[in-house]
């Protein structure tokens, strides 16, 4: 049934497993907790750590209630099997409102709407790279981060195999990207006009009738007959100057996609990092349904898990679908989604006094002090918390405010199954790591660790059987998933413990699984085990409507909540009242605004990247990139320093001049700024860099969403020097 995967199918990104070994030397690395001691902190022993948050949250907890307690984990949680199951119970186990993630700062959108779509947040249709014959990438750049919300190692050997059967790989996006430069065309589009290019899209394909092969979706569809009056005020010549794509190339994308055999749209962190972020992650999925190419292999796809799947789970093609707002923050209002709030509410939800407000914090591999727009905002709250933890292996620019710091082992001390992201593989397939070293005596695993706290919290104390928690945990579960056969599985489980128990049992009972004996020959842990490169399952396959969660069975290609959003961008159709039509909207002279956009690049694709000397070294990498007929009108030499700055904020950075930038357009790496007191990152500070998110508004969110807006905010760009000569003489 199965066999054993090559080595390019592993599940984590190329640039992970390189890093691993890089962040097990880093002699920043914290290996023991630290306490923080008259201002400062010193080392502690595990015991001693565990005491002080006992001593100082138990009392906040009782006072003050569940709610004064909130919690951030951060993306390489999504990397760790031990953090990302024990996080979650630790989670349910405070019962706060107050959850918080990085989720809210990249792809949210895009959880929202495949899970009104079809019915679990991570149901979301990737790219069937391997079969597909025209590719179009928008506002994404795989090319540097092998798949985003997309599992797909060595995407430049695939692209080129793509072309060289004769496909075609289109991109659109601000910046001619490393991926675009693998294309065999590139659109640029301005920053924040993603809606109004697929709005129109979708136009045109309503309008020029859809293909023949879009009859196989039609039964499992609903909402087809509402898309033509949400889309009817967005033609591509309303549309082309707010997206800045002529009505012709728009209408040539659109018919492009629907004349493949095998086509697929994929978009990514530029759709959702923007005030419309979930209209633009939908509306990917309605043209790739309009056109045929949903759940068709070329097209866009449904992995199908080994392990962790809620959608391989339960009765096949029904379900509750999810829900959103059960809560709201105290102090916005903003609707929880996916059982947390934006991270951009965190700072007020500190600074705000009054009932529910938070006093304490734990934070796990997180740093949204650089992450997060607001960040100093953000750096002045954390300072007044009554008590902050934080599991986290560096003294960064977010944790030098925690009380307490409990280190996670290596990821080469530990083992290592990905939960997540084989659910967004381009193939199916199963990967199971052993531990390359054993673990420091005394050294909990993360695990152990976020199960003491979770002792903590409901009143059980630090000293609690943390292996007797786990136990009970796990009888739990077992009751939910077999009932009266609880037992029978705890016994066939054997001695194993904590993740990869959890594991076990995810394969088990997964679509591939020995479901506990019943299935000679499906999978198992110790199956998993003896395989290192791991096992191939099989390309991916058509899914629906088996997949499907949703309440009515059916695709729900039109849900009422981004119907009504539509009305928001249908009004940016329309000039206000005394103000000039959007084509003419954006003044072009020496003192007229840019638009900044963020980038990543492949030895620095966020901030815990930049301590480790081998992806450190080299040019400078936070540099500003600028359109050279934009410098030129504003007397800005290449290489020069610039200061960009607007009303949220002001940083200095080198500026590059380069053809690869859309006019009007600049461009700024983030996860920078590694120039604050008290973190410990040696390496990061010899070159700070500038921090985008200090330009960019902690308030600006995708009202459906949540998540912080990141791209296209207005700034000003001039010399260095200049600025400072004007505030020498002010």
């Amino acid at each position: 049934m199965t066999t054993p995967a090559p080595a390019e199918t592993a599940s984590d990104t190329q640039t992970h497993y390189r890093i691993c070994p890089l962040c097990h030397e880093d002699p920043d690395r914290l290996r023991q907790p630290l306490i923080r001691r008259n201002g400062r902190h010193e080392p502690a022993t595990w015991d001693e750590a565990f005491a002080l948050i006992e001593q100082r949250l138990t009392p906040l907890l009782a006072t003050h209630g569940k709610d004064a307690l909130a919690l951030s984990v951060g993306n390489p949680t999504a990397h760790r099997m031990g953090l990302l199951l024990y996080f979650a119970r630790l989670a349910r186990a405070t019962g706060s409102r107050n959850i918080f993630s990085a989720s809210t700062l990249d792809q949210m959108p895009k959880q929202l709407s495949s899970g009104w779509m079809f019915g679990h947040w991570l149901s979301v249709a990737v790219p069937d790279i391997e079969r597909c014959q025209h590719l179009v990438i928008l506002g994404a750049n795989p090319a540097v981060s092998n798949g985003s919300m997309w599992t797909v190692p060595d995407f430049r050997g695939k692209a080129k195999a793509l072309r060289a059967r004769g496909g075609r790989l289109v991109t659109i996006d601000p910046r001619r990207t490393e991926t675009a430069q693998l294309a065999d065309e590139h659109h640029f589009i301005r920053p924040g006009g993603d809606v109004f290019l697929l709005a129109a899209m979708a136009r045109t394909l309503l309008d020029d009738g859809l293909p023949a092969r879009f009859e196989r979706l039609r039964p499992m569809i609903r909402g087809l007959d509402a898309l033509p009056a949400a889309l009817a005020d967005f033609t591509p010549e309303r549309c082309a100057p707010l997206c800045g794509l002529s009505p012709e190339a728009i209408r040539q994308l659109a018919r492009g996609l629907a004349a493949a055999d095998a086509g697929c749209l994929y978009a990514r962190i530029g759709t959702c990092t923007q005030a419309y972020g979930t209209l633009a992650s939908w509306l990917v999925d309605v043209i790739n349904t309009l056109c045929g190419h949903l759940d068709a292999p070329g097209g866009a796809m449904f992995a199908r898990a080994a392990a962790f799947a809620q959608n391989t789970q339960g009765r096949p093609g029904l379900g509750r679908g999810i829900s959103t707002g059960r809560h709201r923050s105290r102090v916005s209002g903003a609707p929880e989604v996916y059982g947390e709030l934006p991270i951009t509410c965190l700072a007020e939800e500190i600074e705000t006094p009054g009932q529910g407000q938070v006093r304490a914090l734990i934070t796990c591999a997180t740093n949204p002090v650089l992450s997060s727009p607001g960040g100093p905002r953000l750096a002045q709250a954390l300072s007044t918390l009554d008590f902050m933890v934080s599991v986290d292996i560096y003294l960064n620019e977010t944790t030098r405010h925690a009380d307490v710091i409990l280190p996670g082992l290596s990821a080469l001390e530990e083992a290592h199954y990905d939960v997540a992201f084989p659910q967004l593989s381009h193939r199916n397939h199963a990967r199971y790591s052993l531990p390359v070293f054993d673990a420091p005596a005394g050294h909990p695993p993360e695990w152990q660790t976020l199960l003491r706290l979770t002792a903590i919290v409901t009143g059980r104390g630090a000293d609690a059987d943390v292996l007797a928690l786990d136990d009970e945990l796990l009888d739990s579960e077992l009751r939910r998933l077999a009932g009266d056969d609880a037992q029978a599985l705890r016994a066939a489980l054997g001695p194993s413990q904590g993740p990869q128990r959890l594991l076990d049992i995810a394969l088990r009972s997964g679509p591939y699984g020995d479901q506990f004996g019943r299935q000679p020959g499906g999978l198992n842990l110790a199956t998993l085990a003896q395989t290192p490169g791991g096992i191939d399952l099989g390309p991916l396959q058509p899914r629906l409507p088996e997949l499907l969660r949703t309440p009515s069975g059916a695709v729900e290609l039109a849900p009422p909540e981004l119907l009504a959003d539509m009305a928001r961008a249908r009004a940016a159709l329309e000039p206000a009242p005394g103000h000039a039509a959007p084509a003419e909207a954006t003044p072009t002279g020496p003192a007229a605004p840019l638009m900044i956009i963020g980038r990543r690049e492949v030895r620095s694709n966020n901030s815990w990247m930049h301590n480790l000397p081998t992806l450190s070294k080299g040019a400078e990498r936070c540099t500003l990139l600028m359109h050279p007929d934009d410098a030129a009108l504003r007397g800005l030499a290449a290489g020069s320093l610039v200061r960009v700055h607007n009303g949220h904020g002001s940083v200095q950075a080198p500026l590059v001049c380069t053809d690869e930038l859309m006019p009007g357009v600049v461009s700024l790496p983030h996860g920078w700024g590694h120039d604050l007191s008290g973190a410990q990152l040696r390496v990061a500070a010899r070159r700070p860099g500038a921090n985008l998110n200090a330009l960019l508004d902690d308030a600006a969110r995708d009202p459906l969403s949540g998540n912080a807006v990141l791209s296209g905010e207005a700034v000003w760009v001039e010399p260095a020097a200049a600025s400072a000569s004007m505030a020498a003489v002010s």
